[in-house]
């Protein structure tokens, strides 16, 4: 929680169109920045300027517009910038980013528990757990999905990946059949993210899982790494499941 007193202030600039790991740059700082704690976040888009390259960028209709410069400005305690500034150079790419002093008169009044922060990001090879999340596709966090929020939790905390899948018959722990049924307005089915990275980093997330997650079953399994290979833009990873018959059988649907 953002304190009285000494701050700094950091301000990243960058262009609208830039992109990381194809996701726009100023929507992975905003997660990561959100994640990882930080009391607050904005971003404001200028209407002309320039960079590094010295081209001139403006628009008369600057909602179409997507290379006009864009600034994310927050404020942090120094000991947490420190701590998250070498992510936020690499999300950078090549912007700018501005650190200075200031000092907080009031902070404000709504405080959000702090995510616990894993180790670095770490090739898998070997042993490792998989997480599955069962929940209801209609649960919501923070106003978007439930589990699209959890999916950019993980993003955030470097877990190797996740992959959403949707459940097209089952029934949970109100017993009631939720059926996939086409051409269906609304969603009320369920919906399984399954997460694969090393023991201590599923388990560091933990804690943020059991915050987001007010109904639902979560469930661990180890696995096998037989393979964790980079492409240009994501990886692939292909699993030999070691699971008991007690963690199969948590396999069943639980979302209502």
């Amino acid at each position: 929680m953002l304190q009285p007193g000494k701050a700094i202030k950091v301000t990243i600039y960058l262009g609208d169109g830039a992109t990381h790991h194809g996701v726009p740059v100023y929507s992975s700082i905003l997660d990561f920045l959100f994640y990882r704690g930080v009391a607050g976040a904005t971003v404001t888009k200028g209407i002309a300027g320039f960079g590094a390259d010295h081209h001139m960028h403006s628009a008369s209709l600057v909602d179409i517009s997507d290379r006009l410069p864009l600034k994310i400005e927050f404020i942090e305690s120094r000991e947490k910038v420190d701590a998250i500034l070498g992510k936020l150079e690499e999300l950078a790419g090549t912007g700018l980013i501005e650190m200075q002093e200031t000092t907080v008169a009031k902070p404000a009044q709504v405080a959000k528990p702090k995510t616990v922060v894993p180790p670095a990001h770490l090739k898998i090879e070997g042993k490792a757990q998989m997480m599955r999340i069962y929940l209801s596709e209609e649960d919501r966090w923070q106003d978007k999905p439930l589990y699209e929020a959890l999916v950019e939790a993980m993003r955030a905390n470097d877990i190797a990946g996740v992959t959403v899948y949707r459940g097209i018959l089952g029934y949970g722990a109100h017993r009631r059949i939720h059926k996939d049924k086409p051409l269906l307005s609304t969603h009320h089915g369920s919906v399984m993210l399954s997460a694969i990275d090393t023991a201590d980093k599923l388990h560091a997330i933990l804690p943020l899982v059991d915050r987001m997650v007010e109904e639902g079953l979560v469930v661990f399994s180890d696995v096998d790494v037989i393979k964790y290979a980079f492409r240009a833009l994501d990886a692939d990873a292909a699993v030999q499941s070691k699971e008991t018959p007690a963690a199969q059988e948590g396999t069943q649907e639980e979302a209502s």
